[in-house]
């Protein structure tokens, strides 16, 4: 291929990449996604208003009349929206095409016009799940873009309303540290119910025969690893933005992010050692099935052992020799032969009793430790 040829091909595939960036996702949304609902708080001044809309561009007449704009996007099908708030806000290609992408790690990418955040929200019902958000920090807007409808930010929204605490009168980093904040104390109930789960666990592990123990354990594990993926990216980009001076976060609001940053080590220490917990959980119930499992087999070896000398005076004595020969059996002929093998039987079914009880076999007292003196 020649230089010219290689070049040519070389600007053809930057330009598909740039045409690529326009559209989130390249224009693809997944079908799963949920339709899109635009939520918008605007306040400041003492005042708010808050809307349902329907077109992006009524947010332009909010901005100039409140300092403050904080738009919610419940549900990522509507990619047209998505993008006409990109246009509106200025947002960055990179940063709307990972908002379509829905699985991506807590981050914290800082561009020229917004900072760009990403952390997981974990749902309670109707079972643990975790879900994406993505945050825009701006100069005056805050804006949050989920993939299901329902959010922790019900508290965020009535301080709004009543115009309680530093929030209404505060600025755009302030409004999203609370809802960060709101974010990581939301996982708090999530812990506690997985400490809930583990006592449920723990209760069945002492019942003999529990059924669907071992499942019931994996499933309360595989929720505190999804907690677990969920928090600890989130704990580095929040000490991303405690560390990283940025013009959209002030100083003051810092302060605050650190009291976030220590709420997501306690969360992340607590998950640690559920983590654990499953883990010696599981070891336990595995040894206690084996101790159960030894138990039966002893018992199974001494009756076969205590049978084995009686199978063997049974065959023994079970044979038709001839009686009339000197060195065959007398017992044959002898009246008492049978009450005689019957006696030899038990003395010989006694002995071994005897001497299990006195090695302790039949008690388990073989594995008592010593008495200290």
């Amino acid at each position: 291929m020649s230089k010219h040829s290689r070049k040519r091909r070389r600007l053809k595939s930057r330009a598909n990449i740039e045409n690529d960036l326009q559209v989130p996702g390249n224009g693809c949304v997944l079908p799963s996604a949920n339709p899109s609902a635009i939520q918008v708080i605007a306040f400041g001044n003492g005042t708010f208003e808050e809307m349902q809309i329907k077109d992006v561009a009524q947010i332009k007449a909010l901005r100039e009349k409140f300092p403050i704009v904080w738009v919610n996007v419940d549900g990522l099908g509507n990619t047209a929206a998505i993008m006409a708030l990109g246009q509106l806000f200025d947002l960055h290609p990179l940063a709307l095409e990972d908002v379509v992408n829905q699985h991506q790690i807590a981050k914290c990418e800082e561009y020229e016009s917004s900072l760009f955040f990403v952390s997981r929200m974990i749902n309670l019902a109707p079972q643990i799940e975790s879900e994406q958000l993505c945050l825009f920090l701006g100069k005056n807007f805050v804006i949050t873009l989920q993939e299901f409808p329902g959010d922790c930010f019900d508290s965020v929204r009535d301080r709004i309303r009543k115009g309680r605490g530093k929030l209404p009168g505060g600025r755009s980093d302030f409004l999203a540290y609370v809802l960060l904040d709101s974010i990581v104390d939301s996982y708090f109930p999530v812990v506690d119910k997985l400490a809930d789960d583990l006592d449920a666990v723990e209760d069945k592990i002492q019942l003999p025969g529990s059924a669907h123990l071992i499942a019931d354990l994996h499933r309360v594990r595989n929720y505190v690893l999804l907690a677990r993926r969920s928090v600890r990216p989130l704990r580095d980009a929040v000490n991303q933005l405690i560390r990283d001076p940025s013009p959209f976060v002030g100083d003051d609001v810092k302060v605050y992010l650190r009291d976030c940053h220590d709420h997501c080590i306690q969360v992340i220490e607590l998950l640690e050692t559920y983590r654990e917990l499953c883990s010696d959980f599981r070891d336990y119930h595995i040894s206690m099935v084996s101790n159960r499992m030894n138990e039966i087999m002893k018992l199974l070896t001494v009756i076969s052992t205590i049978f084995m000398p009686l199978s063997f005076i049974a065959s023994v004595y079970g044979m038709n020799f001839d009686t009339t020969k000197p060195w065959n059996m007398p017992e044959l002929a002898w009246q008492f032969g049978y009450m005689f093998s019957l006696s030899l039987m038990l003395l010989t079914a006694l002995s071994f009793v005897y001497y299990f009880w006195r090695r302790g076999w039949l008690t388990g007292d073989q594995f008592k430790p010593p008495d200290s003196k």
